[in-house]
Parts: structure tokens; sequence; C-alpha cells
């Protein structure tokens, strides 16, 4: 810009308009989760029909995919040619997409498809959001603020997890193009807002692009999520797709070029993937830190739902087209958690460094999970709400102090990478974490789920070859059904109910038949995920310990533009030790 903000005014802009866009970004991750069966009613396609089932996958993973994938690249772009830049082409990306999204004019597999595709353009957006807003407030801060600075944006961007849950249930039935338009106006003013008032007060990095690690490590990624994602599925005669050669392929292929990019990046003289910064031990604890505590809370957020929706809720006399919006609703205390918790912590992490809170608020979530653990199926809600406010408010506690202690161990010229290293691993954990956590409710309920249900509908007078057939099919069909707010039991029987009595075929698919037939196959999967979860939890708080005392790597003061900094000729050499503050 051709005029400087002053410092004190400047970083409040920067604060605000980055949590805006890390917001609108978690928003549309999740917005589609509740209105998935009116974007699909929408469109014309049953998602249940097994053809169909990719498409459901890929609309639900597509975005956290591309994320995960290109969020360093975009970071390390960052440091070569400006942060803000980048920043702001991720705004008008995201915005471009979202239009491109709520005027699609096709039915069937072609707007499925092409809908995959554009929800892809949306991740892109969002991966440069993601990438460089946290380098972004970085400069614009003091070290002593950051703490705080980071904690609204990362609460920010949690929270916005489970708002777009209640968003998309609330705007989804009145016309599921709004899901998506709902974006526009504000990313429109988000763009315009960065463009004219965000200035590049980082240290440029300037140097080639890293094309075989960009290459090897997109390839490499894409291939370990694309088979984690299709281990979902049924294959042959079993109920999930790991013995399939494809996904065998997909994640070993995917395995062989991460170490391949790991072997460039030790090689090439300007390396996408900072290898080195490892060396730090406030960032290679902070990181282990952040994953492990992905994989805690990833996948756990799709089985409360499916809790919610398909046993809790019915048995609560909800009709199952309901459920979607009122499991939002019924999840705000996980929400309020991290609104509570996140800038608190971030603004006492800033006085007494990363570490207690970040550890401590490990501890309270493996609590949580692990009183999860002792509720019924059929639980009294009061006690799920206190249950889940808890783990939100540990994961509140933990997010802001731990991105605070990653990000002040950085030096200046290389915030913007470690920040994408960051969110990378992060994004890879969400996904890696729905693989782990779908997998241990499937093989709970594939052990008992087939012979309880058929022994129920032979009980209803079900034909036995109908319940036969029924009780056969895959169980992530009845998981899929009940996480898409339709009747798992009409998705099960079809046309069969048409040749039952009437009366029974009202009472096998009324509220209550399906939730009690699976409450109990449900409830042993239920307690691994819950144990798994509370496991991960414990494993990030002992890496959060190990990080060490309040260490702030020495700098330049912050606040100031970038002409005001070191020469160009300095940004590129090597940084200054960092120190450790503190204790």
């Amino acid at each position: 810009m051709s005029k400087s903000t002053h410092p004190d005014r400047y970083k409040w802009v920067a604060l605000s308009n980055t949590t805006l866009g890390v917001l609108m970004a978690m928003i549309n991750q999740s917005i589609i989760l509740i209105a998935l069966p009116n974007i699909f009613r929408g469109i014309h396609l049953n998602p249940l029909v097994p053809g169909n089932t990719s498409y459901l996958l890929w609309m639900l993973m597509g975005f956290m995919v591309v994320m995960a994938v290109l969020v360093v690249s975009l970071g390390r772009l960052g440091d070569m040619f400006g942060r803000v830049k980048m920043y702001n082409i991720g705004f008008a990306v995201f915005t471009l997409f979202s239009v491109m999204l709520s005027v699609s004019w096709m039915q069937g597999p072609h707007a499925a498809l092409y809908m995959i595709l554009m929800r892809v353009g949306q991740g892109l957006g969002a991966a440069f959001l993601m990438a460089n807003s946290a380098a972004i407030l970085t400069d614009a801060f003091p070290t002593h603020q950051r703490g705080l600075a980071l904690g609204v944006n990362m609460v920010a961007g949690i929270s916005g997890s489970f708002i777009g849950l209640v968003l998309g249930g609330v705007l989804g039935p009145l016309d599921w193009r709004l899901v998506f338009l709902v974006s526009v106006p504000i990313g429109l003013f988000g763009t315009i807002w960065a463009y004219l008032k965000l200035e590049e007060r980082g240290v440029r990095h300037p140097a080639k692009i890293d094309w075989w690690g960009n290459i090897t490590f997109a390839a490499g990624l894409v291939g370990l999520l694309y088979g984690i994602t299709y281990g979902l599925l049924p294959y042959g005669g079993h109920t999930m797709g790991w013995t399939n050669p494809d996904v065998l392929g997909a994640i070993g292929g995917g395995v062989v070029l991460l170490i391949a990019f790991c072997v460039i990046e030790m090689k090439v003289a300007n390396p996408m993937f900072r290898l080195p910064l490892f060396r730090i031990r406030a960032f290679s604890a902070g990181n282990a830190a952040a994953f492990l505590s992905a994989i805690g809370r990833g996948g756990m957020m799709f089985i409360l739902i499916i809790w919610l929706q398909g046993i809790w809720l019915p048995l609560h006399g909800y009709a199952f087209s309901q459920t979607p919006l009122w499991a939002g609703i019924y999840m705000l205390p996980l929400t309020a958690g991290f609104l509570v918790a996140g800038p608190v912590s971030g603004y006492l992490s800033d006085h007494f460094g990363a570490r207690p809170f970040a550890t401590g608020g490990m501890l309270i979530a493996a609590a949580g999970f692990f009183l999860l653990d002792a509720l019924p199926v059929d639980f009294t809600y009061v006690f799920f709400a206190l249950l889940i406010f808890l783990v939100g408010l540990g994961m509140g506690v933990f997010a802001a102090p731990n991105q605070a202690g990653v990000m002040n161990s950085l030096p200046a010229n290389q915030r913007g990478s470690g920040a994408g290293m960051l969110n990378t691993g992060q994004s890879t954990a969400m996904v890696l974490s729905i693989g782990v956590f779908f997998t241990l409710i499937i093989v709970g309920l594939s052990s008992s789920l087939p012979h309880a249900l058929y022994q129920g509908l032979v009980a209803q007078q079900v034909p036995v070859a109908t319940a036969q057939r029924a009780s056969h099919l895959p169980a992530v069909g009845s998981l899929f059904a009940a996480f898409l707010g339709y009747n798992p039991m009409q998705s099960l029987l079809g046309h069969s109910l048409a040749h039952m009595p009437h009366a029974r075929a009202l009472y096998v698919t009324g509220r209550s038949f399906f939730p009690k037939l699976i409450s109990g196959p449900f409830d042993s999967g239920l307690h691994e995920t819950f144990d798994f979860a509370a496991g991960a939890c414990l494993v990030a708080a002992a890496a959060s310990w190990m990080r060490g005392g309040k260490y702030i790597h020495e700098e330049k003061p912050v606040g100031v533009p970038r002409e005001a900094q070191l020469p160009t000729g300095e940004a590129a050499q090597p940084a200054r030790p960092a120190k450790a503050v503190g204790s």
C-alpha cells in the first residue's frame, strides 16, 4: 500500500480480516454435512445407491483433501512472493467457486461431478487463506500479543466447523443453493477489504519453486488420502475396502512418493518443506501435538452426529428427516467450549508460555472422552451437553497456545512455510481420523448388527429372504443413511415394504425400531472410538509437554512495514538462533 497504517491500528485490521476469512473457509468445510440430503434431492441423485457412494464421499472429503495437499505449497509461495498477495488471491478464488456452486444447472451424476470439482476449487481458495492467515497475524502482532490474536483466529476457525452444521440445516431446506450462495457477499466484502487494507509486513524469501518436491508431495498425499477414503467402502464380500488392491496400491504408492519427497527435500537448495525446522523443539513438538489433537477430534464430530441422528434424536421423537438440523443444534455446547476457552488461553499463553495450557487442554479433552465412554447410548442430554462442552473447552485451551508456540518458534522468513506445514498436518490428520473412526464403528457394527437386524425383522414377520438380504447389506449403508437424515429401514427394505402389512411396515420404519435395534451393536464400536480419541489426546499432551519452556525466535521488531526491516540482501540470510525465554 502507498500509505502505511499505524502498527497498533493495523494489527486489529489484520486480525478481523483473517478471522473473517478463516471463519468463512471452515464454515464451508462443514456446511454441507447437514445440507447433503437437500443437495442430493436438488440434483435428483440418490447417494445411497452403491454406484453413487463415491459422489457422497468426495462431496464430503474433496474440500479437506485439497486443503491438506496444497496448504504447504501455498504457504511457501507466501514466503516467496508475499503472504498478503497469496491471501488476497485465496479470498477471490473462494468467492468465485462459491458463485459457481450456487448456479449449477445440471442433474444427476453430471451435477454431482460438477459440484465436486467446484468444491475442489473452493478448497483451493480455502488453502490460500489458511496457509497465510497465521503468518500475516504473526507479522502484524508483537510476541506478547500473538497468543491472543492466534487464539481468536483459531477459535473462529474451529467454531466455524460447528456453526456450519447449524447454518446448513437452516439454509438447506429453504434452497440448497443458499448453502453456497451465503458465502458470496462475505467473500466479496472480504476480498475488497483485504486488497485495500492488508499490508506486506513479513520478510520475503525469494527462491526458486521446488517443482519435484511439490509434485511428489501432492501425488503422495493424494494417493494416501484417496486410499483412506475408498477404504471406507465395501469391497467384494468384505464390509470395508481395506483389502481392495486399488486401496492398497494407492496407500502404498502414496507412502513411497512421500518417502521420495523427504529425500528430495534434503537435497534441493530451496525445499518447499523446511525439514530443518523440525530441529526446533518447540516447532516439532507443537506440530506433533496438533496432528494428534486433530486425529482425536476429526472423526469424532461425524460419530457424535451419527449417534444423535441415528439413535438418540429418533428415540426422543424427532423424524429422521429433521435429525440433521437438530443434531447441529444439540452439538452447540461443543462450539461453546471452544469459544469460551480459546481467546482466554491464547491471552494467558502470551504471558506464561504455551506448554501448561496446550498440555492441560489435551488432558481436559482426554478426560471428556473417557467420561463420554461411560454414557449409555440413550443418554440424558444434560450430561451429554456438559461432556461435549468439556471436550470443546479442552480443545479450545489447547489450540491457540499451541499455534502461538509454533509460530513464535519460527524465523520471520519461514512463517508461511511453517504455518503451511502445521495446517497440512492437521488437515491430513482430519481425513485420517475419519477413516479410523468410521472403521472402528463399522467393525463394531459388522460383528453384531447382521444378527440383531435379522432377528428383529423376522420378529416383525418380514419374509425370511428379505430379512436375510437386508441383514447382509454393508453396515456403512445404514451409517450413511442415518448421517444423511434418511430413514435407514426404508433404505434397507426398499420396495419390500409394499408387501408387508401396513401396520408392520409403519412400525419397522418408525422412530424407535431401528434406533433400538442398532443401539447395542453401535455401543461396542462407540467405546472403541472414545478410547482411541482419549488415547490420541493423552499422547498429544505428552508431545506438548516436550516443547520445553516459553520459546520465542529472536527477531526484528514486528508491526513495521517490510521496507523498514532488513535490507533486501539480508532477508535471505540464515536467521539468527532462536532463544528460550523463561522456563
